[in-house]
């Protein structure tokens, strides 16, 4: 469907959104607190201005793009006219934890809870953008054959080619701090939340196993991630369970003792704070609540 520069595909069988590309000029289109139930690609072309997502606070400048996954609150507060692009796809059109190795943006565009939700999209790259943008607006006017194969397509490779950007940037950042001992401590402390995140809750479990106080843990995450490391360790739980809630058909009972927690009310009551939906809801509108649709 294709209504003032809007291209929007809806799901039949749920009357979700599946697909939509749509433009914005000088305007700010985000300025109410979004929580969305499908991922979302927002390339900020002109304008500056900041973003808070999970209740933090990023500036960000012009050829900016912002990865966020369903129902990541995230507002954008600009003092001039901003213009750009925007992808939403849901995860019944595309699983980004289906086709994990083929696409590789789940934990670095989505998802990562050690970086900011954006990447720069420097001048090399923009050309590339532009392009299948261009592609998928085409695609979506021409209704042709295999129309939803090509689309995916055009999906991935935006998604392969913003995870590759990133991915860049991120190592100029490391080499530029590589002397520095703290990012080492906090390369470990990553180590740590994937290995234990099922088990261990608290900050002071990790700050134990690093061999640090967890007041000064707390400085070194707030410095370098903006975020407690407590906010860390949740987040890291809640994207687990999200998977699981997604992917699985299995309880949330069930989810909530894999993940550490004997009370099932508490983890949905947990999940609910860090997710701002509850997990049935969530399952009901992102993943899928029957066994006929689970992926």
């Amino acid at each position: 469907m294709l209504q003032n520069n809007h291209f929007t595909f809806i799901n039949p069988q749920t009357g979700h959104l599946a697909f939509k590309l749509y433009h914005f000029d000088k305007e700010n289109p985000f300025e109410q607190v979004q929580r969305l139930n499908y991922y979302s690609l927002i390339w900020v072309k002109s304008g500056a201005g900041s973003v808070t997502a999970d209740f933090y606070d990023y500036d960000f400048r012009e050829h900016t793009m912002f990865a966020f996954s369903p129902y990541q609150p995230f507002v954008f507060h600009t003092e001039s006219e901003i213009s750009g692009s925007v992808i939403h796809f849901h995860p019944d059109f595309f699983c980004i934890h289906k086709h994990h190795k083929e696409v590789a943006c789940n934990g670095v565009l989505f998802n990562n809870i050690y970086d900011p939700p954006f990447v720069h999209v420097y001048e090399h790259a923009r050309a590339n953008f532009e392009m299948l943008l261009g592609q998928i607006a085409t695609e979506m006017q021409e209704s042709g054959l295999a129309q939803y194969e090509l689309l995916i397509s055009y999906l991935k490779i935006f998604l392969i080619s913003a995870s590759r950007l990133k991915t860049e940037q991120q190592t100029a950042v490391r080499k530029a701090t590589e002397d520095n001992d703290e990012p080492f401590v906090l390369q470990n402390l990553k180590n740590y939340i994937e290995a234990h995140y099922r088990t261990k809750h608290a900050a002071s479990d990790y700050a134990e196993m690093l061999s640090i106080t967890p007041k000064a843990l707390s400085k070194l995450t707030k410095a370098h991630f903006n975020k407690t490391l407590t906010d860390m360790i949740a987040e890291r739980i809640i994207i687990e369970a999200k998977r699981e809630l997604y992917l699985t058909n299995k309880t949330v009972k069930e989810i909530a003792y894999e993940l550490g927690y004997d009370d099932e009310y508490y983890f949905s009551r947990f999940f609910k704070k860090n997710a701002e939906v509850s997990p049935q809801l969530y399952r009901k509108t992102v993943g899928s609540d029957r066994a006929s649709t689970a992926m």
